[in-house]
């Protein structure tokens, strides 16, 4: 490996997630040329195109884009070894980057970080807010929250609360003007929102129990979004019947806004997790939030 190839390395993956010479300049406190001369000779040296320019953008090519995949994970384990050299003399400190959708990240992360921080002031936490599934590894980040249904085989898991119930909900408004169904088949009768899974874009099929059978509808309705505050509001203006995690809905149930149907057909879901890859190495922050997880032994749903 040339001496060259490490710090160059490190520019290219810069450029490549910033998309853009000059803000990876600004961020890195180089200059634009600098940057691009390293880069220019690094793709001489390896012999093939890394970036391709145009006059707007910047983006990896097929090569570089397989570089990066291999690259990001490479790159964390030697920022890890050195963060834990420093840790020896210091105690724990460094980034804990973390992926997680909405709602965990809201009422499951931010009201542990007062805590946390107390315990790990030289730890900041990093957190990446996004519906979409989320490769940890090839994104660089420590860990990452979701249901324990949706996790790969090869993650090892926390559990950071208990299981969840869905339930099917609808305005008070709403029931009194259609009714409550009784059988999923009344679902057919009935105005329902709809919900597009941010991940690949399909619609969201209500899944329900069905004796020892699970069963998936398709429902039809006036509205479908992405978004899950505003079905919750289209649902209290008396739309139609949403199916949602009774979390989400708790408080609007409690004082009578909305009201559940379908009850017996509602299952229950894993509740969500902490999850990070088996076979990496974890960084010491990410440890240190296990071990508060761990400790704390409070369900945090």
């Amino acid at each position: 490996m040339d001496r060259r190839d490490l710090p160059d390395l490190q520019l290219f993956q810069a450029v490549a997630e910033a998309g853009s010479f000059t803000q990876a300049a600004r961020k890195l406190g180089r200059t634009q040329s600098g940057i691009s001369q390293a880069i220019r000779a690094l793709e001489e040296r390896i012999g093939t195109p890394l970036l391709a320019r145009t006059t707007r953008t910047v983006r990896p090519t097929e090569a570089g884009q397989k570089l990066l995949e291999s690259l990001a994970p490479a790159l964390r384990l030697i920022e890890n070894g050195l963060t834990e050299l420093k840790e020896a003399r210091n105690g724990v400190v460094g980034v804990l980057r973390l992926t997680a959708i909405e709602y965990p990240a809201r009422a499951i992360i931010t009201p542990l970080l007062n805590e946390f921080a107390k315990h790990y002031p030289n730890v900041t936490v990093d957190l990446h807010v996004s519906d979409r599934l989320t490769d940890i590894v090839g994104n660089g980040f420590d860990a990452g929250i979701r249901m324990a249904a949706h996790l790969e085989q090869d993650m090892t898991a926390i559990p950071l609360g208990p299981d969840i119930s869905a339930v099917v909900i609808g305005s008070t408004d709403y029931f009194s003007r259609r009714g409550k169904p009784n059988r999923l088949e009344d679902l057919a009768e009935h105005s329902c929102l709809r919900y597009r899974l941010p991940s690949h874009g399909e619609l969201f099929r209500w899944p329900f129990k069905q004796g020892k059978r699970r069963v998936e509808v398709s429902v039809s309705g006036p509205l479908i979004t992405n978004n899950e505050h505003v079905m919750i509001e289209a649902a209290l203006a008396g739309q139609g019947l949403a199916y949602m995690f009774e979390p989400f809905v708790s408080q609007h149930l409690s004082t009578g806004r909305l009201d559940t149907c379908l009850e017996e057909f509602c299952p229950l879901w894993s509740g969500y997790h902490l999850y990070y890859p088996s076979r990496h190495q974890k960084s010491a922050a990410l440890r240190a939030m296990i071990d508060f997880i761990q400790s704390s032994r409070r369900p945090c749903l």
